[in-house]
């Protein structure tokens, strides 16, 4: 993996563990009312303004995850860029100035946090240029982290460190596909356009993060994104896809375009397919052609 000067993979993870394993402790502590650990507050407050709810837990998981990249990596040439600082960070149309670029999502899945699904996650992401090169997925309830070094293969990890392998399953043929979806953005296009594919059958998750999970422990297979009103954003995507990718899965746009990063439009917009690679082609023809009919002029 190609790295900033002066940091090297081991050192990376390294540092990465623990920071992951205490930002579970704190979600943990936060979903069953307890007293957070490292000074934060016990009150889960939340502010429902904006795009959706952030909570006390996403903002002291935030603050957590950077400040402990920046002390353990106080001299690296790369930029963070949180869900929780993005408005003070970003200029509509521009691009933040960087060539390495930490995409973090402190909580994936807020209302699943909320709601006590379980079914929440923390994203980090590495990314040079408009592309992810690490990506980590942290599962607190399933007490599941999961790396993927783009090149270089994916890996779950529990808290002892033992490792565990993606198992993609063996389901090929579109008819015996199942399909990971979303719990709370649907709408009526996102269910003609589950219609129109040929599927074994469905599940509904929260998190992009835990549906991706699903897919590299074989349960699922694909999960398709379908922005409307709203759209998921790069601190959505980006740890997802990277850790897809490096387990030899595909996340690509219904015409095959990749996803693209700090692009200066976070919004990840247009029909996006996630899947363990092994019908990926055969699933954005048919995706591409059924939303000519549901959606004409919409940009997959």
């Amino acid at each position: 993996m190609n790295l900033p000067a002066g940091i090297s993979q081991d050192s990376l993870l390294e540092a990465l563990r623990p920071l992951c394993w205490g930002a579970a402790d704190i979600l943990r502590a936060y979903a069953r009312a307890e007293q957070p650990p490292h000074g934060f507050s016990r009150a889960l407050s939340v502010d429902n303004g904006g795009e959706g709810p952030v909570s006390a837990a996403d903002l002291a998981v935030n603050q957590w995850l950077l400040d402990g990249l920046r002390s353990a990596f106080p001299d690296a040439g790369w930029t963070l860029l949180s869900e929780e600082t993005a408005k003070e960070q970003l200029t509509d149309g521009e691009p933040l100035p960087a060539e390495w670029l930490w995409i973090l999502d402190p909580l994936d899945g807020t209302k699943d946090f909320l709601q006590g699904t379980g079914e929440y996650a923390v994203h980090l992401a590495l990314v040079q240029g408009q592309r992810p090169v690490l990506g980590v997925v942290l599962l607190p309830e399933a007490d599941e982290l999961w790396f993927g070094v783009v090149g270089d293969g994916s890996w779950c990890e529990n808290r002892s460190g033992m490792r565990s392998p993606v198992r993609f399953s063996d389901r090929s043929a579109e008819g015996e596909l199942i399909m990971v979806a979303s719990r709370s953005h649907r709408d009526d296009r996102l269910e003609r356009l589950i219609a129109a594919l040929p599927l074994a059958g469905s599940k509904s998750v929260g998190s992009v993060g835990c549906k991706v999970a699903t897919i590299l422990r074989g349960e699922t297979d694909l999960y398709i994104s379908l922005s409307g009103k709203s759209a998921p954003k790069d601190w959505d995507m980006a740890a997802p896809e990277a850790v897809l990718l490096a387990a030899g899965g595909a996340f690509t746009h219904a015409d095959g375009r990749p996803l693209a990063y700090n692009t200066g439009d976070v919004r990840q917009a247009g029909c996006l397919i996630a899947s363990h690679g092994k019908a990926h082609a055969a699933l954005e023809q048919r995706a591409a052609r059924a939303m000519e009919t549901i959606d004409p002029g919409f940009q997959v």
